[in-house]
């Protein structure tokens, strides 16, 4: 009896010992910034390998086996679904969808508009689908798309959003995510009746989310860059609406990048053939009749009948949106630019276009003024937070991946009704200096031809601009003196 009582203490002490080398490890996660987690923040979804972050992998060479094992990175890939309601489709009829990537556990979802610059297509539907068919078709979508920067699964380069449900909703529709006009005849030969039902998209990809773990969501955020941000713009009302009819229980809000856009100061003539060739008021005007464009309620009612257009321009549209927003967007934006005929590294540039490029930071930070959480630097560049540099792109030492994770806090406080302020956590971030570039973590200017990086002057002389004549030196670099004062 002695003996096997010793036996079954033996067998007890071996069943509850913990293997050498393998026992449970707090969570170290030291990426490039440290991402504070909130109640809605799932911190115990992680991937695998996020508690073994920034350990010495090679200290004494010893775990080299076990180690790499634990840090196998969690896939990007996102899976493309059709919309179950077949009626809801891309330009030419074919079936409208998403990709997705689910994380397991999370009561986060990030749903991505995708823009493509401000494609208007008004009457040159033919030549756009020739061109880049995939923004109007779905026949040539793959199964799988990898997500970066914002989008991204890896906690080295999304260190705040990582851990949550990410949709990506291809842009297929062509009306600046505002169109619900149906194909009034079924396709005859060669010949197509093209539909825009942008905002039929959104609505109908949160009805088949609502399947897939979406009535379980904490946080909801709509996100979108140029084109897809002004789609945040004008549906993120919507969006909230329609989860609270859901019965969705969810923080709604929305990030805007790059979809800021500015009237444009060029006289062109109304009677444009193309977006090419008109106004951003004119290509919209006509847009809006092609599309059936739907702007938001509260809006729509501050206009009266044909001014609709005004609702497509953030400054105008922001004091009637109620869902918490954030803005970012560069203070010299190349397709805002564009609007101006100005192409950086293009054609020749003109005096009055230099002056002009000079001016826009200070109207665009002007049209911000009233926005409460943005990241706004004094770049020349077009979208941000989808490129895997984003958190490279600082404000005064702060990233826009650290500002949003501030947003987010400061939410969260106010969702609590706490009145504690949050030190060192800024979320209204803009650029201090005026002239483009001066910003120095600011994008590289490539030359197109050499491939080679150039300063804003050398790119300036590029293109014809009489240095000499306005002051300037090609030798020096302009931003240097700039610094200093804010960027």
């Amino acid at each position: 009896m002695y003996l096997l009582l010793l036996g079954v203490i033996s067998c007890q002490n071996n069943r509850n010992a913990k293997p050498s080398g393998k026992g449970a490890k707090k969570p170290n996660i030291q990426a490039v910034e440290t991402s504070h987690h909130g109640p809605e923040d799932d911190p115990n979804s992680r991937p695998a390998g996020a508690a073994e972050l920034g350990k010495d992998t090679n200290a004494g060479g010893r775990g080299n086996t076990q180690q790499s094992a634990s840090t196998s990175k969690p896939s990007d890939e996102m899976k493309l679904y059709f919309l179950k309601n077949t009626l809801v489709t891309c330009n030419d009829g074919t079936a409208a969808g998403f990709y997705i990537k689910e994380f397991k556990g999370s009561r986060r979802w990030l749903i991505f508009l995708e823009g493509e610059y401000l494609n208007l297509c008004t009457k040159t539907c033919d030549s756009r689908y020739k061109t880049v068919p995939r923004l109007m078709s779905s026949t040539d979508w793959p199964q799988t798309r990898k997500g970066s920067g914002i989008l991204s699964a890896q906690i080295d380069e999304n260190p705040h959003w990582y851990n949550a449900n990410i949709v990506f909703i291809p842009y297929c529709s062509s009306d600046v995510w505002s169109g619900n006009k149906a194909a009034s005849k079924p396709k005859q030969g060669k010949e197509t009746e093209y539909t825009f039902m942008g905002s039929v998209i959104i609505r109908e990809v949160i009805k088949d989310l609502a399947t897939k773990g979406l009535k379980q969501a904490k946080v909801v955020m709509l996100a979108g860059t140029s084109a897809g941000g002004t789609g945040v713009l004008l549906n993120i009302d919507k969006v909230s609406g329609l989860l609270e009819q859901l019965g969705v229980d969810a923080q709604v809000r929305g990030l805007v990048d790059s979809g800021w856009f500015l009237e444009s100061k060029q006289q062109k003539s109304p009677d444009c053939p193309d977006s090419a060739s008109c106004t951003p008021v004119d290509a919209i005007k006509k847009g809006l009749r092609l599309w059936n464009g739907v702007v938001p309620d509260k809006c729509k009612q501050q206009y009266k009948r044909g001014e609709e257009w005004q609702c497509f321009f953030g400054h105008k549209l922001y004091s009637h949106i109620t869902a918490p927003l954030f803005v970012v967007q560069w203070l010299f934006d190349e397709e805002q630019l564009r609007l101006e005929n100005i192409y950086m590294g293009g054609q020749s540039l003109s005096e009055q276009q230099w002056t002009y490029m000079q001016n826009l930071g200070k109207e665009l930070k002007n049209s911000l003024k009233d926005v409460t959480a943005m990241f706004a630097p004094s770049c020349l560049s077009h979208t941000l937070i989808t490129k895997s540099t984003w958190m490279e792109f600082q404000i005064k030492g702060t990233s826009v991946s650290r500002a949003l994770q501030c947003w987010d806090r400061s939410l969260q406080e106010a969702n609590k009704n706490s009145k504690s302020a949050l030190k060192s956590c800024p979320f209204h971030l803009i650029d201090n200096c005026q002239w483009p570039q001066c910003n120095p973590t600011c994008p590289a200017l490539i030359d197109q031809v050499t491939q080679q990086e150039m300063t804003l002057l050398q790119v300036l002389a590029s293109m014809g601009l009489d240095l000499h004549m306005l002051g300037l030196d090609a030798g020096e670099d302009i931003s240097a003196g700039m610094i200093s004062s804010g960027g």
